[in-house]
């Protein structure tokens, strides 16, 4: 393995001194490049996850072309519930599809906690190769999907924007449910554990729906899982917790240990902070939809939230994925702004 020529992300982490900030954008690698759009339209999605030549290629994609101080590997939250047993159809402009939903104990039959390298080698795979691509450029981020978050989709069967049939499930169901997390939990664990083993230099959990429960919710089916997954990582890599919506749980978030916790456009830099304190890294919190506006807007926006956050223990981000209909130009305006801050 190649030394790192660029550890800003990794010190940030730690907590060490920068010489400037750190920068990276979630779904970095896809939607919004011109490259990748040709890869999409020539290889369905599971081809792209599967194939290491295509997860490797499309992963260093933003590195090349867009200068972020990180590479996150191309894959899918998706790939556990895969893993586990249960039919994930991810159709383009749609989105996820689980045709056979957990709607009782009954299904949980259907599922199982899987051996990890032999339903997710692909990944792994990837990630060896990518490694030896990047040739210590940057640090290589795994990550996977909160367990919250999953059973949203294990449950529901498709994208939700309430989530109200998972929810539902929970209230009428809570034995089930948590047997359900737990075996979600216990899968996610050995893949985050496998991918460090394959090259991986820190991880990120995303925990996208956590923010549609309420605060004693989001212990009770969030964040108590989360908590075992940063514990079972803490001596193995750095992680990141980045669980959308749930600024009021801050506080608890950074009390699990994790290295960095990401936050979205809703909460002032400076109220972060107050609520995570100040022994973790914070990570965001770009509007994404504000890459769409003029590029001297953005460089204007950038600084002010640069100057919100300050430098030390501190990760330039967007408040969540990139939108598949930003400019390249903007997006490398975001990261240039971000290089170039004093």
């Amino acid at each position: 393995m190649s030394a790192l020529k660029n550890d800003l992300l990794l010190k940030a982490l730690k907590g060490e001194t920068v010489s400037r900030t750190p920068v990276w954008m979630m779904r970095q690698a896809g939607r919004y490049l011109p490259d990748y759009i040709k890869l999409r339209d020539k290889y369905s999605f599971f081809e792209r996850c599967e194939n290491p030549e295509l997860a490797t290629e499309i992963t260093v994609m933003p590195v090349d072309q867009v200068g972020v101080d990180a590479a996150i590997i191309f894959s899918d939250i998706l790939v556990v519930p895969q893993a586990m047993g249960m039919e994930v159809q991810l159709v383009e402009k749609v989105g996820p599809l689980l045709p056979q939903p957990v709607k009782s104990a009954a299904d949980l039959s259907r599922l199982c906690v899987p051996d990890v390298h032999e339903r997710l080698h692909y990944v792994f795979d990837a990630l060896k190769l990518t490694k030896q691509t990047l040739a210590g450029r940057v640090p290589l981020i795994g990550f996977a999907g909160a367990p919250w978050t999953l059973l949203c989709y294990m449950v529901q069967g498709k994208g939700s924007k309430t989530f109200d049939e998972a929810k539902g499930f929970c209230y009428q169901q809570p034995a089930v449910a948590h047997q359900l997390l737990q075996m979600i939990t216990d899968t996610t664990i050995a893949y985050l554990k496998a991918q460090v083993a394959a090259g991986a230099d820190l991880v990120q959990v995303f925990d996208s729906w956590g923010g549609l429960l309420s605060p004693v919710d989001f212990e009770v089916f969030s964040l108590q899982y989360i908590r075992q997954i940063v514990a079972a990582l803490k001596d193995v890599c750095p992680t990141i917790v980045f669980a959308k919506g749930a600024w009021f749980a801050l506080e608890d978030m950074a009390a699990t240990g994790a290295h960095g916790l990401g936050i979205d456009w809703a909460i002032k830099p400076e109220l972060a902070r107050k609520f995570a304190g100040e022994n973790v890294t914070l990570q965001g919190n770009f509007d994404p939809a504000k890459l769409l506006a003029p590029i001297p807007e953005i460089e204007k926006s950038v600084k002010e939230m640069l100057k919100g956050f300050g430098r030390q223990r501190y990760i330039a981000n967007l408040g969540h994925g990139i939108l598949p209909n930003v400019p390249v130009a903007h997006a490398k305006a975001f990261v240039e702004t971000v290089k170039a801050h004093g």
